[in-house]
Order: structure tokens, then C-alpha cells, then sequence
């Protein structure tokens, strides 16, 4: 079957400039792009004619880092992010105990509340959450993903007392001049919790995939990540992918708790390469936690603290096992940086494994350092040296923006996210979302690139804003290349797949700051329309 796009502005992404005005698609490859009449030439006579009335074709976009298993999860959670304070916060969670008429001992969880955003400026302790219910463990996550808080149930749950020690790379909060718990939980320790109380919760995980992939397919995406996959994930998207129910390319990288040499080596058919859409792309390394929750590791003190600089997750000689072990199974590393303090240990670490590996191609394994939110440019010299990719969530200007020019000062606050200064070092930047931390949402990623306006619409860093195609790059052909996709994906060229968007304005060609409101009326994978939205435009 063979279907003929033309009528609208085509953008291919192989240059600036670059546009096409028809595109023929063969059995879910690009057979021929160019004029109209070049592309009608090499046409069937049955060829299916489509009129873009206006609108605009593109490659789809790739997501170069996300958590799609964690979509799903989240969906099952009570929606805490439109809470402004405590109160707000315990009457949402006591609706969602009613809603889902859960009983005596049931699991509750909430996601999405943001301290900075609450009236009270703080995190809920356990005595609130006690308020909403003392006969279900209750855990709620911020909306960083990175902190969390829980009441007496869960404390118990998780066996935290006042003679538990923090974990490694974790924080316990106490009741102050105490060691009883408060509560509050950072890092290690909340992710720690999660997984206690979250297996318990009853849930359908195939249900909660295809929810997940349809929350990515009508934002235009057709490629995306399992940013820190479990045994028990690799697991659901292999039997997810023999029932052949993957809609589009899903690429797994599992932490190094999952054993994932070992891994790899029991999946062999889908380690770095695709079995009906999933795929095994390599190794995921955290090192510490999130700026606007303080918990990043940066080399000089957040400000107006004295000494506090947030921490990390391992200690260097920790660091140097896993970069050893990505180099020297010549596997992709995929690091997860906010603070520059931890851009430092990755960087040192992973040179050093170079440096003494003696792996064929330690110098091809595309090594990602995941949100590069305080990078200096010094740190960017050197991934550029290591030819190391900054995968950047870029969104944070946008959504909290203004809390690291409160948490960070003007001068490295306004820095974040260094998209500008990335390109100029001839990086191969490409954005994320790190959903569901925020929506997969590529268009609304774009207008925070080329803008950088905080919520409050406070400029932010503009000395670091990027040209629209540039920012288009950054979510097609560069996120290909992450993938080792390049000559597959991210550019309407002959011969590749043809994954694809309809959009019903040109990003190009719009106001810049009217970019976020482009709707996606279609996407395409592989020639087969996914996903379709009810309102159609003729431009």
C-alpha cells in the first residue's frame, strides 16, 4: 500500500531549509520525498492521495528519556497536583479513598504535590497525612519524583523507626531535635517505600501500558523510554511485544539493582535491537536527586545555606564499578545529573573507564549524561570530548523556573538547562520530559527552548533560548542518534521508516510563543495511522 502526502508544509530535518512538497510512503517506509511532481512520478497508480489542507508533516518525535512504565502507575494515583495547601491535599486523598471504595489496610497513594507551590511551603508530615486516614498506609510523591511523604502506616510499612538509619543516598526526616521520623522521606529512601507499598496495589499492567502509550501517541510521539527499568518490567514489555501490543518503539535501560549485564544476556533478542518494538538500549545510573527539591549535588551551597550543598547517591568507588562495567560490556550509559557535583563524578569516572578499558569500541557507545540542569561549561568542554550526549529536561524553565533562581541565585539559576551553550560545543542536544514527572508533551518542550519564560513569565537564561529548529532537532534527529537510529528515524529521507506527525500549524512559521498551543491531529508509525484527533484543521 503505498500513500502520497502533499498540500501542506512538509518538514523534512535534514536542514534549515530543507522542505519537501509530497512524501510517498511504501509498506511503512519513506519511498521518495521532494516536489510534487518527482514524488507523483514514483507513485502507483493505486497510491492513496492524502491532502495535508494546510497543515504540517514532520518526522515524529522521539523521546529520548521517560519513565512510559511509570505513566501507566501513575494513572492509579490520586492527582495531587493541582493542591495549593494541606487541607486541599487531605480532602483529595480522602476522595480518592471513597472513589475507589478502598478498604481497611488497602494502599493509598497520591502523586504530584509540589511543596513549593503549597501555602505552607513545606512538606506534609505523617501527622497530616494521619488527618486522612489511620487505617491505610498512605504514601504521597512530589512531583519530582524524587521526595515523598507518608503517615504512621507507611512508616510501619516500611519498617522505619526512630533507630533506623538513612539509607545510602537517602534522607529520613525527623521530628526536629529527635531521631523520630517525620514522615518525610528524600531520594533512597521514599524510592524505597514506593516499592514496598506499591507492589501491593492492585493493578493491570497491560491496561496501564496502553494507557501509557496513548498518552505519548496523541502528543506525536512514536519512540519512547523506560528510563529505569526493573526485571519485572523488562518482563512486561517482552510479553507486551510477543502479543505484539507495543503501538510504538519502546527502549529499556534497567538500573544496575536489576543486573543488568545479566539481563541482557537472558534477552538477547532484544538487546540493542528491536523484537516488535522493544528494544534493551543499555544501562541506567542515578547519582543524585532534583533541584527544586534541594536534593541535587552541586559544588557549591544552595543559596542562602551556608554549607549545604545536597548529596549523592554513591560513593565514587560505586561510580567507577558501574562505568567500568557499561564500558567494558560495551553498552550505552545512560546517568541521571541535576547538581554539577554529580556532572563531576560522572564525568571522572567514566574518563577514567576509557582511559583503562580495552573494549574495541569503548569510543562508540554514545554515553548520556539525563537532565543536565547545573552543567557548567567547563563540564560541557569535556562531554564534548567524550563525545557524551546531554539529554536535557528543559522544561524545567518553565515549571520551576522560578524556584531555582530562589534555590540556585540568579547566576547559576538563570543557567539551567544550557541548551545554548551545549549546541555552540557542536553537542548533540536533544530534550526530554522525564514523564510523567511532566506530560510528554514535545510541543510545550520546544516553546520552553526557543523561550525560557518561567511560569511567574520572568525571562530566564534568554542568552541560552535556541532557534526553533534547532529545538526541533533536539526532539527528532538528535533523539534518533541517542537511539543509534540516526539512519533509521528523526528526518523525512528516503528509505527511512516512516514515522510521522501532522501538526496543524508550522512551528517554523508561527509566533514562537504560540508554539505550545500547535495541536497534534495525527501520528504515524511505521505508514499506519495511531492516532488521530477528532478536530481537523484546513489551514
Amino acid at each position: 500500500m503505498q500513500k502520497l502526502y502533499y498540500g501542506g508544509n512538509i518538514i523534512t530535518m535534514t536542514g534549515e531549509n530543507d522542505n519537501a512538497e509530497a512524501v510517498l510512503v511504501k509498506n511503512g517506509v519513506i519511498k521518495k520525498q521532494g516536489s510534487l511532481a518527482e514524488v507523483k512520478q514514483a507513485a502507483s497508480p493505486q497510491a492513496e492521495s492524502i491532502d495535508l489542507q494546510g497543515n504540517t508533516l514532520m518526522p515524529a518525535f522521539i523521546d529520548p528519556h521517560g519513565h512510559v512504565s511509570m505513566v501507566g502507575h501513575f494513572s492509579l494515583m490520586a492527582d495531587l497536583s493541582e493542591c495549593d495547601n494541606f487541607d486541599e491535599v487531605i480532602q483529595a486523598l480522602k476522595a480518592y479513598i471513597q472513589e475507589k471504595e478502598l478498604k481497611k489496610g488497602d494502599i493509598v497513594v497520591g502523586c504530584g504535590y509540589d511543596h513549593n507551590f503549597l501555602a505552607e511551603n513545606r512538606h506534609p508530615t505523617k501527622e497530616i497525612l494521619n488527618q486522612v486516614s489511620t487505617e491505610h498506609p498512605i504514601l504521597i510523591l512530589h512531583a519530582s519524583g524524587h521526595l515523598g511523604c507518608t503517615n504512621d502506616l507507611g512508616l510501619q510499612a516500611a519498617g522505619i523507626n526512630e533507630h533506623t538509619s538513612d539509607p545510602e543516598g537517602g534522607t529520613i526526616g525527623r521530628v526536629a531535635g529527635t531521631n523520630e521520623p517525620n514522615g518525610y522521606l528524600e531520594e533512597n529512601a521514599v524510592m524505597g517505600l514506593q516499592k514496598t507499598l506499591f507492589k501491593d496495589v492492585k493493578r493491570d499492567e497491560f491496561k496501564l501500558a496502553e494507557y501509557a502509550q496513548n498518552e505519548y501517541i496523541k502528543n506525536g510521539i512514536a519512540t519512547v523510554q523506560d528510563g529505569a527499568s526493573s526485571k519485572e518490567i523488562i518482563d512486561l514489555f517482552k510479553a507486551l511485544a510477543q502479543q505484539q501490543k507495543l503501538k510504538i518503539d519502546v527502549v529499556a535501560y534497567p538500573v544496575f539493582d536489576a543486573e543488568p549485564k545479566k539481563l541482557m544476556e537472558e534477552n538477547k533478542d532484544y538487546a540493542k535491537k528491536y523484537q516488535n518494538r522493544f528494544k534493551i538500549g543499555g544501562y541506567k545510573m542515578f547519582l543524585d536527586g532534583s533541584p527544586q527539591g534541594k536534593t541535587a549535588w552541586l559544588t557549591e551551597p544552595y543559596e542562602g545555606e551556608e554549607t549545604y550543598l545536597g548529596y549523592p547517591w554513591f560513593k565514587d568507588e560505586q561510580v567507577k564499578q558501574y562505568t567500568d562495567a557499561a564500558v567494558n560490556d560495551g553498552v550505552q550509559l545512560l546517568t541521571h545529573c541535576n547538581g554539577d557535583a554529580a556532572s563531576d563524578q560522572l564525568l571522572r569516572n567514566y574518563q577514567a573507564s576509557l582511559e583503562e578499558s580495552n573494549h574495541p569500541d569503548k569510543e562508540n557507545l554514545r554515553p548520556v549524561m539525563i537532565h543536565c540542569q547545573t552543567v557548567r561549561n567547563d563540564q560541557l568542554d569535556t562531554m564534548a570530548g567524550l563525545s557524551m550526549i546531554p539529554s536535557i529536561f528543559v522544561a524545567h524553565t518553565y515549571y520551576w523556573g522560578d524556584v531555582h533562581l530562589k534555590n540556585l541565585g540568579d547566576k547559576r539559576g538563570r543557567r539551567i538547562s544550557p541548551a545554548r551553550s551545549a549546541y555552540d560545543r557542536g553537542l548533540c542536544v536533544n530534550f526530554h520530559q522525564d514523564a510523567p514527572i511532566v506530560k510528554p508533551d514535545m510541543l510545550h518542550t520546544i516553546w520552553c527552548a526557543v523561550n525560557r519564560q518561567t511560569r511567574n513569565g520572568v525571562s530566564i537564561g534568554p542568552e541560552e533560548c535556541i532557534s526553533v529548529y534547532e529545538a526541533l532537532k533536539a526532539v527528532t534527529i538528535n533523539a534518533a542518534y541517542q537511539y543509534f537510529e540516526e539512519d533509521d528515524k528523526g528526518s523525512l529521507e528516503d528509505g527511512k521508516v516512516a514515522d510521522l506527525v501532522i501538526l496543524d500549524q508550522n512551528p517554523m512559521k508561527v509566533d514562537t510563543m504560540d508554539i505550545r498551543d500547535i495541536q497534534v491531529l495525527e501520528t504515524i508509525k511505521d505508514g499506519e495511522t495511531i492516532y488521530r484527533s477528532e478536530v481537523r484543521t484546513v489551514r
